[in-house]
């Protein structure tokens, strides 16, 4: 039976991390941990770390909708530590970079 741990943490007035991820016998099977801002009263998602096409990548997106797919060559379990490593240490510059509709690489 897996394991689920889902959660968020509030980092600012309208800036959420959420940290969801799956795992069976101590593996991670399924992860997303993803930076959001409310903008007009919606959650948008500015940075996403997740394995939904079966690959671990991280996505990123600016205000206008717009986005980059980068690949990690890490498995889902370093993915996970990763993403929720980066986005605790860098939301701040991705709230800004998402608001300005920069930073796409």
């Amino acid at each position: 039976m897996a394991r689920i741990v889902n959660f968020a943490v509030v980092f600012d007035n309208g800036v959420r991390k959420r940290h969801y991820h799956e795992t069976e016998k101590d593996k991670v099977i399924c992860f997303t941990v993803q930076l959001e801002i409310k903008v007009k009263g919606e959650w948008k998602v500015a940075v996403r770390y997740d394995c939904s096409h079966g690959f671990s990548h991280m996505d990123k997106y600016d205000i206008k909708g717009n986005q980059t797919k980068k690949m990690l060559n890490l498995n889902f379990e370093s993915a996970l530590t990763y993403g929720d490593w980066d986005i605790n240490k860098n939301w701040l510059k991705y709230k800004e970079e998402f608001l300005k509709g920069v930073g796409n690489e």
